[in-house]
């Protein structure tokens, strides 16, 4: 289990009422409603590349986790990306962060 136990919580509350994106595939599906990004700090460079481009696309926040890895946080092994739909959990994970993610804002 990851060490932030609030933000674990708060995934695993998204991921169990429906409002949580896992995988490339699934974030770039998206047209709208995603209010929050979670990368894996272990994704490769194309990748944060293109995950960049969804966040800019998307007008939404997007957290880096450095110190765990995503697929601990989402219990899906191997997801390097994820995308919470619902606002207030997007505000809840953001309002406990700590300094194991890092917090990139969208290109203009």
């Amino acid at each position: 289990m990851p060490n932030n136990s609030k933000v674990f919580s708060y995934i695993g509350f998204a991921k169990r009422a429906g409002k949580l994106s896992l995988g490339f595939v699934a974030v770039e599906s998206e047209k709208k409603g995603v209010e929050l990004l979670l990368l894996c700090g272990s994704t490769s460079e194309n990748s944060v590349k293109v995950a960049r481009k969804i966040q800019n696309r998307l007008h939404c926040p997007m957290l880096v986790c450095k110190e765990e890895r995503l697929e601990d946080y989402v219990c899906k092994p191997e997801c390097k990306i994820a995308a919470v739909k619902d606002k207030n959990l997007a505000k809840a994970i953001m309002d406990f962060v700590d300094s194991g993610f890092i917090y990139m804002r969208e290109d203009n």
